[in-house]
């Protein structure tokens, strides 16, 4: 770092992103990304139209994505906030709504304490069940803001629609917020329980289900004040930070086509994750019941690391952590078949070499 640097973030310790290949031709099952290519419809809205008036701004409301969002999600455009990925919104958020501290899981985003870190945010992390489970009354009067990963990650396992309510109902004086990431795959979202509850942040983003990791596009749900807090930190930080590229394959995505493509693609996803969940258990593997588009897995006869680089050596990547109560276990995309087959495959061989 340079002498320059604010001594305030001298000791901060930035989140590490999966890595992204270079080289070497790799079946990429580390950072959740679809497997599937987004539909026609959104192909087609990125056009050289579009493309000629990057001379101009991008509308700054996003009114038009906006309202597509609400009219999707049965809202009004008031309850919609989009931003550059659901990171941006995170990050928004723990800035908005973290003055008084903030809780989550000892084991779920690792972007969390960063925000907390970079804001000087106390925070708590309450450890999960020895399933990696939550348990919901470790949340009841939390006194802060309150961030859950639903489904959680990079364990997959989801809390029901009911336990979210308990907990935002639990903690009606500060933000509670549900980061659906994954909940397309199988969970239960609550952004019905928008119009109930004044505390409730519901965040999304496109970069998984909706096969758009790098246009950068999130979206989060709540009651007007919230959005409108949210506004106001993007309109004094980037006000433009939703280019026109994106906004456009953003709305052609809740098109009628571009919808039942993702709602199609999701279905498949989850299928393929109960598939190879059910083949590594065979295998003896220890595998965590997943609503989300990955599982979280471990070797009891090879430790997680060695998992990694060996899976890394036969040219496929999977995302290990190195935090202690995780640290034998990995999380695994969900690929294609084709490619959960070659997974299958090199966990045979890893197997068999480690028993000779």
């Amino acid at each position: 770092m340079s002498r320059f640097l604010n001594k305030k973030y001298e000791a901060l310790e930035a989140y590490v992103p999966g890595e992204q290949p270079r080289g070497m031709e790799y079946i990429k099952l580390n950072t959740n990304e679809s497997p599937y290519p987004p539909p026609p419809a959104v192909l087609d809205a990125v056009s050289r139209e579009e493309l000629e008036k990057l001379r101009l701004y991008s509308d700054p409301e996003c009114a038009e994505l906006k309202q597509a969002l609400a009219d999707s999600y049965g809202l009004e455009r008031k309850n919609v906030f989009v931003s550059n990925g659901s990171d941006d919104i995170l990050n928004f958020a723990f800035m908005a709504f973290g003055a008084d501290g903030a809780v989550f899981p000892d084991v779920t985003y690792g972007f969390y304490k960063v925000f907390c870190a970079l804001h000087g945010i106390p925070f708590a992390p309450i450890p999960l069940t020895e399933q990696f489970e939550i348990d919901p009354q470790d949340y009841f009067g939390a006194q802060r803001m309150i961030a859950i990963a639903n489904p959680n990650a990079p364990t997959g396992i989801a809390l029901p629609l009911a336990q979210i309510e308990r907990i935002v109902q639990e903690n009606a004086e500060h933000v509670v917020l549900i980061d659906e990431a994954y909940v397309d795959f199988g969970a239960q979202s609550a952004v019905g329980l928008i119009k109930k509850y004044d505390n409730l942040l519901v965040v999304h983003t496109y970069s998984k289900s909706r096969s758009m990791a790098g246009a950068r596009l999130g979206f989060a749900f709540g009651a007007a004040g919230l959005i409108e807090d949210l506004e106001r930190i993007k309109f004094s930080t980037n006000p433009y930070s939703v280019n026109r590229m994106t906004r456009a394959a953003g709305t052609a995505a809740l098109c009628g086509s571009a919808a039942a493509y993702y709602r199609e693609k999701c279905a498949l996803i989850a299928k393929t994750r109960d598939e190879l969940r059910e083949r590594l258990l065979a295998l003896g593997m220890e595998v965590l019941p997943s609503l989300a588009n990955f599982v979280f897995a471990r070797c009891a006869a090879v430790d997680g690391e060695t998992v990694y680089q060996q899976l890394k050596q036969r040219g496929i990547l999977v995302r290990h952590f190195s935090t202690p109560r995780i640290r034998d276990y990995n999380r695994i995309t969900i690929g294609t078949p084709a490619q959960c087959d070659a997974l299958v495959l090199a966990m045979q061989e890893i197997m068999k070499e480690k028993q000779q």
